[in-house]
């Protein structure tokens, strides 16, 4: 019997240079067919080949027949009053996934927070987008396709200097490092000129602390790292931060010393902090953190909780939040308050949710511990 089926075409946006510039010469073309077709695909945000006019028409009918460019599908755009705007986007096997895009209170910087994973593979105890359970990877183009989505929506992109998206934050869905052959990728066309022409400072990676990842991240990039860490001795971090368990606040923080030194600049990291009532914002939690921090170069960004149903956990008040953030400047840290963004589209930090196909089983023991609590 004949096989009718047709070729799978090659999906050509989640390609790096190196790959594009492989995948031309596997069709008996030159490799800088590869920055051309990068450009209209990420500079011009164009999906039809018929469109590239600098191609022959006989490589545009080649191309056609041997590749796409596919994106994620647009299930909802919603933009917050104070101007955040959130996509829930369709991937491969009808999962959805969100992403969100915070513009700066003087309307300079524009920043994506882009997910890397369909649910997340990790259970932090006050992030409601871990209680989804976790399905699967996103692939690169999955990856990228959420900055091209983004970038897409404010239509021709030809202003430089007005870019519809000026940095990118891995702080989505997901733990990027437990993704790390996606997201090293993607993150690498953020950073190329033919792609999205992103400086390493405005691309961060933001992780629990995979301290294996971070040093096999520091051999190849040296984007701007944030750690996750939200407790300044283990037996809190191992409540509220599973993974600590695997890899203390000692190890990880050796990792992220080594981590600076491969990036060869005054580069710092940041020290992501979520202020949870009578959890962690008490006085001697902040005299615990400068004392751990002494000898990292880092900044503190201080993230109130974000309340979501069932979480057991509290906001502090404004007050608490205030007092906590002195604390730290008394011991000569600036702390900034990250201000909660998006809030009313439940696109503010640790809510973000999509449809996730469970194959943990964790949310479905999350609504029966509710159930039963009800009970």
């Amino acid at each position: 019997m004949t096989d009718t089926t047709a070729p799978q075409r090659s999906n050509l946006l989640g390609m790096t240079r190196e790959e594009m510039e492989a995948f031309f010469l596997s069709i008996g073309e030159k490799k800088f067919r590869a920055a051309q077709v990068m450009k209209w695909i990420h500079h011009e945000g164009c999906a039809d080949f018929a469109a590239m006019t600098n191609l022959s028409k006989a490589l545009r009918a080649r191309l056609e027949e041997v590749a796409e460019i596919r994106g994620p599908g647009v299930v909802y755009e919603g933009t917050s009053s104070d101007g955040t705007r959130k996509w829930v986007l369709e991937v491969e096997d009808g999962s959805y996934v969100e992403t969100v895009l915070i513009p700066a209170e003087n309307g300079k910087r524009r920043t994506l927070c882009v997910s890397s994973q369909v649910g997340c593979s990790l259970d932090c105890s006050f992030c409601s987008t871990g209680k989804q359970g976790f399905q699967r990877n996103l692939t690169a183009a999955e990856i990228i396709g959420q900055v091209w989505v983004a970038s897409n929506s404010f239509g021709p992109r030809n202003d430089t200097a007005n870019r519809p998206v000026t940095n990118v934050v891995m702080m989505g869905m997901g733990e990027p490092l437990l993704n790390y052959d996606n997201v090293v990728p993607a993150m690498k066309l953020m950073l190329d000129d033919n792609g999205y022409g992103l400086s390493k400072r405005r691309v961060t990676l933001s992780t629990s602390g995979v301290v294996p990842m971070i040093d096999r991240l520091g051999d190849e990039l040296d984007v701007s790292l944030a750690i996750s860490l939200h407790a300044a001795n283990d037996e809190l971090r191992n409540e509220l931060v599973p993974l600590n368990r695997k890899y203390d606040i000692r190890t990880l923080l050796d990792a992220c010393q080594r981590y600076l030194a491969k990036c060869g600049d005054t580069r710092l990291i940041t020290i992501e902090y979520t202020l949870i009532k009578d959890v962690n914002d008490q006085q001697q939690h902040a005299r615990q953190l400068a004392e751990l921090l002494e000898e990292l170069p880092c900044k503190i960004n201080l993230i109130p909780f974000n309340p979501f149903p069932h979480s057991g956990y509290e906001k502090p008040s404004r007050n608490q939040t205030m007092r906590f953030q002195q604390w730290l400047a008394d011991l000569g840290y600036t702390a900034p308050i990250r201000s909660t963004r998006g809030d009313d589209i439940d696109a503010a930090c640790g809510q973000l949710v999509g449809r996730v196909k469970d194959r943990t089983k964790r949310h479905a023991r999350y609504i029966q511990s509710i159930q039963i609590d009800a009970d």
